[in-house]
């Protein structure tokens, strides 16, 4: 039986991303070598990209607000959603969480984040499948750059406003991306995260960290 967890171990290398150096996690460098090899691995042609081997912008952001502020996130049931690498995820828990979730819906990102929950001491669980659609049980919620195609946030903005309407405090993180509401949103916080022109078109991307309202 394939182990995600011991390839993602074999095709990442440890690494500390910039706005959060105090978290180490495995990464890729580059997105086609990583691309290419999640594809062989799964022998399955035409996925979408391997998003849990980055510490994307928006998460980066999340994560340094919540390690600065810990009392955003201490006692609280956490939930990641699209959490990529769980780097949001993991600063919860550092933070003091009394529950922390990652939601994926991409086994790899899923052990991704099991990797990297392990290699920072803490406890994040994992549930599989799709959250969008589930009771409200947490108190906070992290969304990071999710925004960024139309069917996409067409499927979860109703979603995570509902989470809103029964009483969680849910983050967007944006870093300008297209198709982030422009209305019902209160903005919390914004950081200069530095990228890689291995996904973004700049050196920098400004992440404006918004509670969204019901």
């Amino acid at each position: 039986m394939r182990d995600p967890e011991a390839f993602i171990r074999a095709q990442t290398a440890i690494a500390r991303p910039a706005l959060v150096p105090e978290i180490p996690l495995h990464l890729a460098t580059e997105i086609t070598p990583i691309w290419q090899a999640t594809e062989a691995w799964l022998q399955q042609e035409g996925i979408e990209p391997p998003f849990w081997a980055f510490a994307w912008p928006g998460s980066q952001a999340m994560a340094r607000l919540i390690l600065d502020d810990p009392a955003r996130a201490a006692g609280r049931r956490v939930l990641d959603f699209a959490a990529g690498c769980g780097l949001a995820a993991i600063s919860a828990a550092k933070a003091g969480a009394a529950l922390v979730e990652a939601a994926e819906i991409d086994p790899l990102a899923l052990a991704a984040t099991r990797v990297n929950a392990a290699l920072n001491g803490v406890a994040v669980a994992t549930p599989a499948g799709d959250v969008v659609g589930a009771a409200c049980r947490w108190d906070l919620i992290l969304a990071g750059d999710v925004c960024y195609e139309a069917p996409m946030t067409g499927h979860i903005l109703p979603w995570l406003r509902a989470m809103a309407a029964a009483g969680a405090e849910v983050w967007l993180a944006d870093p300008g991306r297209a198709y982030v509401p422009r209305e019902g949103l209160l903005e919390v916080a914004r950081f200069e995260v530095p990228t890689t022109r291995e996904l973004e078109d700049r050196d920098s991307r400004r992440v404006t960290i918004s509670r969204l309202l019901p």
